[in-house]
C-alpha cells in the first residue's frame, strides 16, 4: 500500500447536516424496526468496517459522525488514514458502542464512505496515469446535488485537485457564452469590464482558430475541449507557457496520459464525480 496523501481536514460543517438528514430519511417516524425488535436495549457491540475491494479511502470522519450521532458514547478508531490505499479485506475502522444505534447508522455511514472512496479511487487511477509529468487531474461542477463539497474533497483525497467550486469562483467562457457575445474577443471584453482584478479568466475553445483568437486576449487559461490527438498537440504547442492549458472531454487513463505527455497543465474529468462506482465497504459485528 502507498502512503496516504497529505490533504486538508474536511470541516464537520460540510457534512453534519447531510448525515443527520440521511439518518432521518432512513429511520423515518418509526425508527429501526428490525434492530429494535432483535437487539436488546442496552446491548453493546464491537464492529469493524473493511474494504471488500482495493481502493483509496475517503470519508472516514463522515462515517464516524453517523455512528456517534446515534450513540454519542460510541468509540471510533481509525485503522487507516484519509487518502490511504486499502487492500481487499483490509480493516478501515473499528466502532464500539450500543448495538442498536450502530446497526441503525450502518447504511448511512457506508453510503458516504463507499461513495467518496469510489471517487478517490478513480481519481488515484488517473493521477497515476499522468505520473512523471507536470499535469494535474482536476474535477468539475458535475457533482451530485448537495454533495459537491464532499465529492470535491474525495478528489483531493485521491491526489487530484479541484476546479472551481461554483460560478462565483472564476470566469469560464464556454461555447454558449460565445454564441451570445458573437466572438471570443467580445466575450472577454465584457468579462474584463465587469469583474474584479483578482478573478481568473478562462476560455473554452474547440478549434485552433478560436484558440488563436483567445490567445490574443487578456486571459489566464484556455480549455481545449474534445480535440482529437493531432489537434490537441498542435493546440498545446500554441498555448503552452502563454496561459494555463486545460484539456477536457473523453478523458480515460489512456487519453489522460496522452494529454499530459503533450504538455497539458490541467486535465479536467467530469465523470470522477458523476459516474465513479462506489467502493464496496462493509460493516461486521465481532462475536461477543
Amino acid at each position: 500500500m502507498s502512503a496516504p496523501q497529505a490533504i486538508s481536514t474536511l470541516s464537520p460543517l460540510l457534512y453534519e447536516n447531510l448525515v443527520e438528514r440521511e439518518l432521518a430519511v432512513d429511520l423515518g417516524q418509526a425508527g429501526d424496526l428490525t434492530s429494535d425488535a432483535v437487539v436488546p436495549q442496552g446491548a453493546k457491540a464491537v464492529a469493524s468496517i473493511h474494504a471488500r475491494e482495493p481502493g483509496c479511502i475517503a470519508g472516514l470522519a463522515i462515517a464516524a459522525h453517523a455512528f456517534c450521532k446515534l450513540d454519542p458514547s460510541a468509540a471510533v478508531g481509525w485503522i487507516v488514514q484519509e487518502g490511504a490505499e486499502a487492500a481487499q479485506g483490509q480493516e478501515l475502522m473499528q466502532v464500539q458502542g450500543l448495538a442498536r444505534p450502530l446497526l441503525s447508522a450502518e447504511r448511512t455511514a457506508l453510503n458516504f464512505l463507499g461513495r467518496l472512496s469510489g471517487i478517490a479511487s478513480a481519481t488515484r487511477r488517473l493521477v497515476r496515469a499522468v505520473e512523471g509529468t507536470d499535469a494535474r487531474i482536476v474535477c468539475t461542477r458535475k457533482t451530485t446535488p448537495g454533495l459537491r463539497a464532499l465529492e470535491k474533497y474525495a478528489v483531493r483525497a485521491g491526489g487530484g485537485s479541484n476546479h472551481r467550486f461554483g460560478l462565483c469562483d472564476a470566469v469560464l467562457i464556454k461555447d454558449n457564452h460565445l454564441v451570445v457575445a458573437g466572438s471570443v474577443a467580445e466575450a472577454v471584453r465584457r468579462v474584463r469590464s465587469s469583474i474584479g482584478h483578482l478573478v481568473k479568466v478562462e476560455v473554452e475553445v474547440d478549434t485552433l482558430e478560436q484558440l488563436e483568437e483567445a490567445l490574443q486576449q487578456p486571459i489566464d487559461a484556455v480549455m481545449l475541449d474534445n480535440m482529437d490527438p493531432v489537434r490537441l498537440r498542435q493546440a498545446v504547442h500554441l498555448a503552452r507557457r502563454r496561459v494555463l492549458v486545460e484539456v477536457s472531454g473523453g478523458i480515460t487513463p489512456e487519453t489522460a496520459a496522452e494529454a499530459a505527455a503533450a504538455g497539458a497543465d490541467l486535465i479536467s474529468v467530469g465523470w470522477l464525480t458523476h459516474s465513479s462506482p462506489a467502493l464496496d465497504v462493509a460493516l461486521d459485528f465481532h462475536p461477543a
